[in-house]
Parts: C-alpha cells; sequence; structure tokens
C-alpha cells in the first residue's frame, strides 16, 4: 500500500519547510560549502540526508520509541553526537587553508569526497535530536485506519529523506559558489576553514550541555 495524494502532499509540504528552517545540519552544509567549495558542500549534505534513513529504520521498528524511553541510551547516544561535531570542528581548524584558490600554483590534498560523504552521514545518523524528531514527526501523517504503520513510517522517512537531499545538495552548492571567491587567498581560506570549525564545535558543545 503506497501513500495517498493528499497525505504525501501534505508531508512533503511539512518536510521542506522543517528542512529549510535554521538547524544544525543546514548550518553544517552552509559553512563547508563556503570554506571547501561547491563539491564539498553537495557531497557533505548528500551525506546529512541519507543519515535520515537510519532515522527511518529505527522509527519503523519501535527502536526510536525505545531510546527516548531510556535515558541512559539516550545520554550516550547525545554524548557520541557531541564529541563526533567537535571532533569535527578540531579536524576543520587543523587543517584549516587547504583550498587554494588554483591560480597560486599549489594543489593541496582536498579530502575526498566519499570522506565527507562519511562525515556527514554519521553526523546525522547519531544526532539524539533527530532521533527524537523522526520519532515525534512522522507518526503525526500516518494514518492509522489504513493499517501497515510501519510501512507507512518508512514511507514517509524516505519521502522525507529524498526531499532533504535535494534541498541539502541546493544549499551546497549555493553555498560554495558564494565562498568559491571568498577563498582567493590563503588567509581567507583559513578564515573560512575557522569558522566552519567553530560552527562545528559550537553546535557539539550545545549538545553536550543542553539537557
Amino acid at each position: 500500500m503506497l501513500l495517498g495524494m493528499e497525505q504525501a502532499a501534505g508531508f512533503l509540504a511539512a518536510a521542506i519547510l522543517i528542512t529549510l528552517s535554521p538547524g544544525p545540519d543546514n548550518l553544517m552544509i552552509l559553512s563547508l560549502g563556503v570554506a571547501r567549495g561547491r563539491q564539498q558542500g553537495m557531497v557533505f549534505g548528500l551525506g546529512c540526508a541519507l543519515g535520515c534513513l537510519s532515522h527511518t529504520a529505527m522509527a519503523a521498528l519501535g527502536i526510536s520509541a525505545l531510546l527516548a524511553a531510556s535515558p541512559a541510551a539516550f545520554m550516550a547516544l547525545k554524548t557520541a553526537g557531541g564529541v563526533y561535531l567537535l571532533w569535527l570542528g578540531w579536524q576543520s581548524w587543523r587543517h584549516s587553508g587547504n583550498m587554494l584558490a588554483p591560480h597560486q600554483g599549489t594543489t593541496p590534498p582536498q579530502e575526498s569526497c566519499g570522506r565527507l560523504f562519511a562525515k556527514g552521514l554519521l553526523a546525522n545518523a547519531i544526532n539524539p535530536k533527530v532521533v527524537l524528531f523522526f520519532l515525534a514527526f512522522l507518526p503525526q501523517f500516518v494514518i492509522s485506519q489504513q493499517g501497515h504503520i510501519a510501512w507507512q513510517t518508512a514511507q514517509l522517512g524516505l519521502l522525507f529523506t529524498l526531499q532533504a537531499a535535494l534541498v541539502f545538495a541546493l544549499l551546497g552548492y549555493f553555498a560554495g559558489h558564494a565562498g568559491s571567491w571568498l577563498a582567493t587567498s590563503r588567509q581567507r581560506s583559513v578564515c573560512l576553514d575557522k569558522l566552519a570549525g567553530s560552527i562545528f564545535a559550537l553546535l557539539g558543545l550545545k549538545l553536550l550541555l543542553t539537557r
């Protein structure tokens, strides 16, 4: 049984608005796109979006509800997410200035797209706030009278992931377009990377310190 047109359209409209609203994923994608370029921002954004598939599976199988009901498990996931974001921030500071303008005659090593994709995937997958968001948001659009609750939840999660992939890719593209002309000197490149690292670190601290 597939979602009805009205059900899917209502969910998609709400999902797009939520995805466009300022949040950790948006900030990370924008900062990385500005600091590293269009391709890097888009790949990281795609990783963040596909990280939603894990939350979809957990919500459909009821694991999210178990995590939310267990303070110890939720705290462990929250701590892991916060520490990981702090690590991303440190790495960005440590390797700041790696993106130099081509005309400067140097080709410093760029972080591979595979690594950036994996970072985005993991950053989203271990974010406990996204776990709770999916647990609270998806059921609002499930029609219990139609049955197949888990299957409806899975379809809604997949739809959310698809629209998030498109929105995040666009964010990464335009952020990279804006940042490409900024990174025309090593000094500006260092500043952009440190700004991105600071945003990652602040988001990690917020996650660790928020009860």
